[in-house]
């Protein structure tokens, strides 16, 4: 039986956190804007092809946005970088490059980030040259705060890529709150973050209150913002659309284990959804769940899959196929199992 929810206006207005939430919002831009300038040396190779399309010649700013290179991203190489290149010789972006030309530029020079720190370990489950994932465990917060500058995933991920030689510029294609465990992808470069960010697909795994009917379900409420509320959401007619699929694999001693996708990426929405249908998750004391058996909101990102483009590795960088052409990409996923203090809820170990 498939189970379909449409929630009410949820009237939940926790208060606590809600200047801490504020700097963090405002210490974050101030960390990313006053971040000095590094030098790291990668180099992007692209092939003009052979089509009709090129074959008078394409301007340089076309072809450049058929390989998705974004308009930040060629800014940057023109005003900060040393611009771009046809077969070695520097070529502007409204001239005209042909087949079989090679067109390539150096990534430009970027903030170096947050302070590193080595103590912080960091479990990669999977790394290509677009895309690195990590795996995080609850308790971690994502990013620093200017309270907090240190002891966050980012501060690790900032020591990691500097032994590996790469970036320490962390960026996170998908963030998930600091008591929430699992998988986050982060773009290793510029190129690849918002290629990336359009078409990564995730999977939770959350213990709800409640012994919910076996089976696929879906919650599809509005969210928005709580009345005097930063950081907490609720279900709103005014809100934004917003869609959670589900499926119940597991209901016993008073909970049950769910399956989700976030068709939608709002905040907190499993979380959101979930309370609103009056089923909130074990731990998440801010959406009206209890703390009795876990101390953290049981919420766990277990899969993620996304699209890379198809690529080879050179000397001094990464010559890319055209992402224009839709057979030049591949598919890559990582999973990350459920932890133990969500298993120890069904007596599991």
């Amino acid at each position: 039986m498939f189970h379909s929810f449409s929630a009410p206006h949820d009237t939940i207005k926790k208060q606590d956190l809600q200047v801490e939430a504020f700097f963090d919002i405002i210490s974050y831009i101030f960390l990313c804007f006053f971040a000095q300038e590094v030098g790291v040396h990668m180099r992007l190779f692209f092939t003009v092809p052979d089509t009709p399309q090129t074959q008078n010649g394409v301007l340089l700013r076309n072809f450049l946005r058929q390989c998705a290179v974004s308009t930040d991203l060629a800014r940057a190489v023109k005003f900060r970088g040393s611009g771009f290149f046809a077969d070695g010789e520097p070529v502007l972006a409204n001239r005209r490059v042909y087949p079989g030309q090679t067109v390539s530029f150096e990534l430009p020079p970027e903030g170096e980030g947050v302070a590193p720190q080595p103590e912080i370990p960091v479990n990669v489950v999977y790394e290509d040259a677009f895309a690195v994932v990590l795996e995080k465990p609850p308790h971690l917060a994502v990013h620093p705060t200017l309270n907090y500058p240190y002891d966050t995933l980012a501060n690790g991920y900032a020591a990691w890529a500097a032994q590996q030689g790469i970036s320490p510029v962390f960026r996170p294609v998908n963030r998930i709150d600091k008591d929430t465990s699992g998988l986050v992808l982060a773009a290793k470069h510029a190129y690849a973050a918002p290629l990336l960010a359009r078409n990564v697909e995730k999977l939770y795994y959350a213990v709800v209150e409640g012994e919910l009917p076996l089976g696929p379900g879906v919650i599809d409420a509005p969210i928005g913002r709580q009345a005097e509320s930063i950081i907490g959401r609720c279900v709103t007619p005014d809100g934004k659309p917003s869609r959670t699929e589900y499926t119940i694999l597991k209901a016993e001693n008073g909970l049950s284990l769910a399956a989700c996708v976030p068709v939608t990426g709002r905040t907190h929405q499993i979380r959101v959804h979930f309370a609103s249908i009056g089923h909130p998750l074990a731990g998440d004391d801010l959406y009206g769940g209890s703390r009795e058996r876990i101390g953290r909101q049981a919420l766990h990102c277990a899969r993620q899959s996304f699209r890379v483009p198809v690529y080879t590795l050179v000397e001094g960088g990464i010559r890319v196929e055209c992402p224009a052409n839709g057979n030049n990409w591949k598919t890559a996923a990582a999973e990350s199992p459920l932890p133990q203090d969500m298993k120890q809820l069904f007596g599991e170990k």
